[in-house]
């Protein structure tokens, strides 16, 4: 089996083995990251970063992408000139049982409350 060509496009991503619990909970303690995960965890498949309308700038929205992305939470490819960004759930899962479903549920529910 050939493994695909790397190009200067592809991304780092940890493998599942190097993801840590600390990491994802540092990435997802961020109000914009965990908007940026419940958006991905709300749609199948993928979105590209301009699906997202972020109140931050270019460059931090960019830097809250890397973030996830460096910490295992999502996985970023090139897909013609779109950046496309997807939830890595099913790792996640199998990694941590429980973590995300409960993430992301406070989080809606948080959301929905009013006040804070």
């Amino acid at each position: 089996m050939s493994s695909p060509a790397v190009s200067s496009r592809d991304l780092p991503h940890p493998a599942c083995d190097e993801i840590r619990l600390e990491g994802v909970l540092h990435a997802l303690s961020d109000p914009m990251r965990l908007r940026i995960v419940r958006e991905l965890a709300g749609v199948t498949g993928e979105l590209s970063c301009s699906d997202f309308e972020l109140p931050v700038t270019k460059s931090t929205t960019t830097h809250h992408f890397r973030v996830l992305r460096e910490s295992g939470v999502i996985r970023q490819v090139y897909r013609g000139t779109a950046k496309m960004n997807g939830l890595r759930r099913d790792e996640l899962d199998e990694l941590f049982p429980g973590l995300m479903a409960a993430l992301l549920d406070a989080a809606a529910r948080q959301a929905a409350s009013p006040g804070d």
